[in-house]
C-alpha cells in the first residue's frame, strides 16, 4: 500500500475557510500611485465576501475602523470580514504567509524563513506573520527545515494540482548569485522539502520567469495548475518582446513533463498583455497572477486588448466558477497583482 504523505497542500481550487489579505499602508510599494490602491482592494474584498470568509490584517485597532468606513461606502458586506491587529512590513501575503497544509482532517501551517526575496532588508514584521496567523485560526505551526536549516521559500515560488505536482523556476530557487534563497540547495534538496512539507512527488522545472518580476522568477505570474492535469503557460506572439524567448523555452519544457502518475500535462496557452511600464521600469503584468476563490476567479486586467482574451480562456478553464476580471493598472506598480497579495486558508 502506498504510504500516504505526512503533509498534503491542497489545490488552490479546493475549498477555502477564508482569504487573508493586509491592508495597504505601505505607500513606498506604489510611489506617486498609492491613492487608488485601496480601493482596489475594496473591489476585491467586495467580491470574495460573498464566498467566503476574508480575513484582513491591519496595523492597529484604530485602522479597523478606517478600514470599515472604506469598505462600507462601497457598499461592501461586513458580515464576512474579519480583522486581524499585527504590525507588518508589506502587504504580499502570498509570500509572508505560511502553508496551509492537510495532515489526516486536520490544517497545519507550515512556516518558511521569509527574507523578503533576498532582496530587501525590511521583513523582520513580516517574518511574524506565520506565527500570527496560525494563532488566528487556532491550528499548529511547524517550521520547515531541510540539513539543519530553515528554509526560505515563498508561496508565489511554487503551484501544485494538490495530488502530487509541483511547478516552480530554476530561476528563482536555483540561480547561483542572484536574490540566492537557500545556499547550496540543489534540485534535490528542493524536492525533498516539497515531498515532506507538501506531500510532492513530481516537481515540474520550468526555466526563467517573466520580465519585471522583482522576485527574480516566480512561477505565479507565469505558469499555473488550473485543475489536476492542466495548467495555463503565458505565451508572447511578439517575437521581439523580452519575454518571448522565455516563454517559448518553457513552453518547449512542457511538453515533456509529466504528472505524478506519469501522464503527459495538458497545456493551454494564456496571453500576455501588452508591455506595461511606468518610469521607464517594465511592470510583471500577467494575467497568470490570478487567485481562485471559492465559485470566482479573480483575474488582473491592465486597459488591453488581450483582457477579454485571457479572461475567456480562463472561464473555460473554470466553468463552475465566476471568471472576474480587477483592474490592476495602477496595482502592478507594486510589483504584484491579486495573485501575490491574497492568501488561502482551507477549509
Amino acid at each position: 500500500m502506498k504510504k500516504r504523505p505526512n503533509y498534503l497542500l491542497p489545490a488552490e481550487w479546493e475549498p477555502h475557510k477564508s482569504t487573508f489579505i493586509c491592508w495597504p499602508i505601505q505607500i513606498e510599494d506604489w510611489p506617486g500611485k498609492y491613492a487608488p490602491i485601496p480601493w482596489v482592494y475594496v473591489e476585491i474584498v467586495k467580491r470574495l465576501v460573498n464566498h467566503e470568509v476574508v480575513k484582513i490584517i491591519v496595523q492597529s485597532d484604530e485602522e479597523i475602523e478606517k478600514v470599515k468606513k472604506i469598505l462600507q461606502r462601497a457598499h461592501v458586506e461586513l458580515y464576512n470580514v474579519e480583522f486581524i491587529v499585527a504590525e507588518t512590513d508589506r502587504g504580499w501575503m502570498r509570500d509572508s504567509s505560511p502553508a496551509f497544509v492537510k495532515k489526516d482532517n486536520e490544517t497545519v501551517a507550515v512556516k518558511f524563513n521569509f527574507n523578503a526575496w533576498a532582496k530587501y532588508d525590511n521583513y523582520k514584521k513580516d517574518r511574524k506573520i506565520p506565527q500570527i496567523l496560525a494563532s488566528a485560526s487556532g491550528i499548529d505551526l511547524v517550521a520547515a527545515v531541510h540539513k539543519d536549516k530553515k528554509v526560505v521559500l515563498e508561496g508565489g515560488a511554487i503551484d501544485v494540482n494538490g495530488i502530487g505536482s509541483l511547478l516552480t523556476t530554476e530561476e528563482c530557487l536555483l540561480h547561483p548569485e542572484i536574490q540566492v534563497r537557500n545556499p547550496g540547495f540543489n534540485k534535490e534538496d528542493y524536492e525533498k522539502v516539497f515531498k515532506k512539507y507538501f506531500g510532492v512527488t513530481n516537481t515540474i522545472w520550468l526555466g526563467r520567469g517573466i520580465n519585471g518580476d522583482d522576485t527574480h522568477g516566480h512561477v505565479d505570474d507565469l505558469c499555473r495548475f488550473v485543475n489536476p492535469t492542466t495548467a495555463v503557460l503565458c505565451m508572447e506572439s511578439n517575437s521581439s518582446d523580452d519575454n518571448y524567448m522565455i516563454l517559448e523555452e518553457n513552453y518547449e519544457r512542457l511538453q515533456d513533463a509529466r504528472l505524478e502518475d506519469g501522464s503527459k500535462l495538458n497545456v493551454i496557452e494564456l496571453p500576455m498583455p501588452e508591455p506595461l511600464s511606468f518610469e521607464d521600469m517594465r511592470l510583471p503584468a500577467s494575467y497568470a497572477n490570478f487567485y481562485i476563490a471559492n465559485s470566482i476567479v479573480l483575474v488582473p486586467t491592465f486597459n488591453d486588448p488581450n483582457d477579454r482574451t485571457a479572461l475567456g480562456i480562463l472561464s473555460e478553464c473554470f466553468p463552475d466558477r465566476e471568471v472576474i476580471g480587477i483592474h490592476s493598472v495602477d496595482l502592478v506598480w507594486g510589483l504584484g497583482t491579486i495573485h501575490c497579495l491574497t492568501h488561502e486558508e482551507p477549509s
